[in-house]
């Protein structure tokens, strides 16, 4: 049975993406280490919001790219996605198939029928997933920068369902980046 994992980047006081990204972007040797916590993924989960974001991978500027980055763009574009939205009509990137509804017995059998592990971004979306106890692991990127604004990643966490975690992983990066993975104890 494939495992499915939230994986989110976020700023110290606990939100992801305020418009500007520019305070996470990856320092030294994070791009690699990201690609492979990555690379067992067969498809992604996305809100409306984290795919606009994400789909910058599917023709990003190649001009001056270096070879960490443009492994994360295979591996991104091998993948199969699938965007949960309602106001969106379509989808311009390959691999890619729109639905309105996130249907948690659908996960559930995906989960049960794929070879390869499954990822969902997007803290609201990731909410749903982890209300439902669908989520296996938390992967969490903490930069230390304070954004105060955007979207919150911890506090989207369910406040009715109390969520057991065990650390699996941690590991340092330059200028302060840690990377926390934990197991989801049922």
């Amino acid at each position: 049975m494939a495992k499915l994992s939230y994986v989110s980047i976020m700023s110290l006081d606990g939100y992801i993406g305020d418009g500007h990204y520019d305070w996470s972007i990856p320092v030294e040797g994070s791009t690699a280490f990201i690609t492979e916590v990555m690379r067992p993924i067969g498809t992604y989960l996305y809100g409306r919001r984290n795919f606009e974001t994400m789909s910058y991978w599917e023709t990003p500027v190649l001009t001056n790219m270096a070879a960490d980055k443009k492994d994360f763009m295979h591996v991104w574009q091998s993948a199969e996605k699938i965007v949960y939205s309602k106001s969106l009509k379509s989808v311009s990137t390959r691999r890619t198939r729109l639905e309105n509804d996130f249907d948690v017995q659908k996960i559930r059998e995906m989960k049960t029928r794929s070879d390869k592990d499954l990822c969902i971004g997007g803290p609201t979306l990731a909410a749903l997933a982890l209300r439902s106890k669908l989520v296996d692991e938390i992967h969490l990127f903490v930069v230390p920068t304070t954004i105060g604004n955007g979207i919150p990643v911890i506090s989207v966490l369910p406040k009715d369902v109390v969520l057991r975690l065990e650390l699996l992983e941690e590991r340092r990066f330059s200028e302060g980046w840690l990377y926390l993975r934990y197991r989801i104890q049922n």
